[in-house]
């Protein structure tokens, strides 16, 4: 009998030392690696859709506390730092309320310029180049009576990508200049008529503000349906988005 219990304890401890060494693996992945995020709402249409489960890689732009699950005020300023370059789509911290993730795309460094006129974004006084590709229709909450015009945007360093244009003349259509200060980024959204970023509340984001650059889309169902309901999967799963880039 006592050997049949010590046989118990020994196998009940064995599974809790691999429980706490896997919970710790994945606490090491997260911090270091990459992180999971899910796209709470169509601010990076048609890019990125609500409804994607994207990696966002933690080593890009190197580690702040920000990279810690819990944010402890362990130490400031970034380790192993890399800047940000121009057309990433990054994960940061709300300025504002840093217990808030955002999602965006970098259009200007330190240094820069930044103005929308009539629709059109310039960097440093120069337009960027901006064609219309086609039509979007959005799904969900977003769906409207007419579809969406697409361009497609170039950046000065040939980073590429769609944006969707919803409405004319819209509040962040025609903007005043902003030079954006030393250590700081400017934040836009590729559903530019439907997106709160650097040309609003969200300011400029300090490159402490940081998470990681968002790498592969690895999940994808439509908007309403959880992944834990799998009986919608046939109907719902977004195959096609499936190992997509989140860049563009």
């Amino acid at each position: 009998m006592s050997d049949t219990k010590e046989d118990q304890s020994g196998g009940l401890w064995e599974n809790i030392k691999v429980l706490v060494q896997a919970l710790l693996l994945a606490v090491i992945i997260r911090t270091l690696f990459f992180q999971p995020f899910s796209i709470p709402s169509g601010s990076m249409m048609e890019t990125l859709l609500v409804g994607d489960y994207l990696f966002v890689s933690k080593y890009s732009y190197g580690y702040t506390k920000y990279s810690i699950p819990f944010s402890p005020d362990l130490f400031s300023g970034r380790i192993w730092s890399s800047e940000p370059e121009r057309g990433d789509v990054a994960v940061f911290r709300l300025p504002s309320n840093t217990k808030i993730d955002y999602i965006k795309r970098v259009v200007g460094l330190p240094g820069d310029r930044i103005q929308v006129t009539d629709g059109q974004l310039f960097i440093n006084g120069e337009a960027v180049k901006r064609e219309l590709v086609g039509s979007y229709t959005p799904e969900g909450r977003y769906s409207q009576s007419t579809d969406v015009p697409v361009y497609r945007e170039t950046l000065p360093n040939g980073v590429s990508y769609t944006t969707l244009d919803l409405t004319p003349n819209s509040p962040g259509d025609n903007t005043r200049e902003f030079v954006v200060p030393e250590g700081h980024y400017f934040m836009m959204g590729d559903n530019r008529d439907n997106s709160q970023d650097s040309r609003f509340e969200v300011g400029y984001v300090p490159l402490e503000n940081f998470i990681g650059r968002a790498t592969i889309i690895f999940f994808s169902i439509g908007e309403g349906a959880s992944p834990l309901e799998i009986w919608k999967w046939p109907t719902d799963l977004r195959l096609e988005r499936f190992f997509k880039s989140a860049q563009r």
